[in-house]
């Protein structure tokens, strides 16, 4: 089966997040069955030569054009959508991760034109909106396409209210599918002082300054406790920086900015504890990669992991808010709760969110979408 995977944005230092990582993730896992799978994307900050593939997983990649002062959404490449109709005739199923963006709208657009079987799947990007733009690209194309798509995958029920929202009715053809994870080696035995890791995009909704905030109540208790603050900034790197500061912690704390996929994980390798203090995340591969490592989580109740890691006991779910987040760290810094916790993470990494699980609600989806 050919499976051409589309999604907005690649570069180096994975500034489009978690569409991305998944997008790669099942590809990879689909090649590693025996199917032919690719990445189709913008591309951008890559040195010359262009990349070709990236993990292992064929990529064409196209130059990134910011026509319009949107963000991602104003992005995309003259020569991708000229190619969208050969691409997407070359595949037997077409999977877009969907955003309202000018990349993965028209591809989506070019594979229902040409009738190929199509799946889109949201990542919690399309949602009810009142924003001008969003309105006219729901009446324009997305509506249709949720319509007019073989399959739509979301991650949580609350995700499937909001397309529903967005359709005007329930959404025929929602398949529910988690975010899956590649197993990964388990972190070695712990060393040195406390290791606090935040690694994701800085971004508001993210919560990068409540991390900060926690720093002052760990480090009363563990004075030599490190933290990363590691990620694309995406408008909140100063502010980090100036808490950092106004803290008088920048000792404590080191901020790398945006890592490679093999150096978040050497980091997740060093960390006691991961923590997103986010809210409304709907399913951070972050998470999924810290838990597969086996580092103990700290979340906020609005995570749509949060039951899982609370259920699982391998990390805790907070009120958003520094206090939450340092009293959690301070309860999985204890040795015997930290190891208790580990184990318990890999657990539910290798049990819920392994690929294999991924793929197996997967496959039947494509096959039922090529009928």
């Amino acid at each position: 089966m050919r499976v051409l995977h589309a999604v907005t944005l690649h570069s180096p230092s994975h500034a489009f997040g978690g569409p991305v990582r998944v997008a790669l993730n099942l590809a990879g896992g689909l090649r590693a069955r025996g199917h032919e799978a690719g990445l189709l994307a913008l591309g951008e900050g890559f040195p010359d030569p262009w990349p070709t593939s990236v993990e292992g997983v064929p990529a064409k990649l196209f130059p990134a054009r910011r026509i319009l002062p949107l963000g991602f959404s104003g992005m995309t490449s003259p020569a991708l959508l000229a190619s969208a109709g050969r691409l997407v005739r070359d595949a037997d199923v077409v999977h877009v991760h969907l955003a309202r963006d000018l990349v993965t709208l028209p591809v989506a657009l070019a594979a229902l034109r040409a009738g190929k079987p199509l799946v889109l799947q949201t990542h919690g990007m399309v949602d009810p909106s009142e924003k001008l733009l969003a309105k006219v690209l729901d009446a324009v194309a997305v509506r249709r396409l949720l319509r007019g798509a073989d399959a739509v995958l979301y991650l949580t029920p609350h995700e499937r209210e909001g397309l529903d929202a967005v359709v005007g009715a329930p959404l025929p053809g929602a398949v529910r599918l988690v975010n899956g994870t590649t197993a990964q080696k388990e972190r070695p035995a712990l060393a040195g002082p406390p290791r606090i890791l935040y690694s994701a995009r800085l971004q508001a909704r993210k919560r990068p300054v409540d991390f900060v905030d926690a720093a002052p109540a760990i480090l009363a208790a563990h004075p030599d406790a490190e933290f990363v603050v590691a990620g694309p900034d995406e408008g909140e790197l100063p502010a980090v920086k100036a808490r950092i500061g106004e803290l008088g912690l920048t000792s404590r704390f080191t901020v790398p900015g945006a890592l490679s996929t093999a150096e978040v994980l050497t980091e997740l390798r060093r960390a006691h504890v991961y923590v997103l203090p986010s809210v409304d995340e709907p399913f951070p591969m972050s998470v999924l990669e810290a838990l597969s490592v086996g580092v103990p989580t700290v979340v906020t109740h609005s995570n749509g992991l949060a039951r899982d890691i609370a259920t699982a006991s391998a990390g805790h779910a907070v009120t958003p808010g520094p206090a939450g987040v340092a009293e959690a760290v301070l309860a999985l810094l204890d040795p015997a709760e930290n190891a208790k916790a580990s184990a318990a993470a890999r657990e539910l990494a290798t049990e819920s969110f392994s690929m294999d699980a991924v793929l197996d609600t997967l496959i039947p989806v494509y096959e039922a979408a090529q009928r």
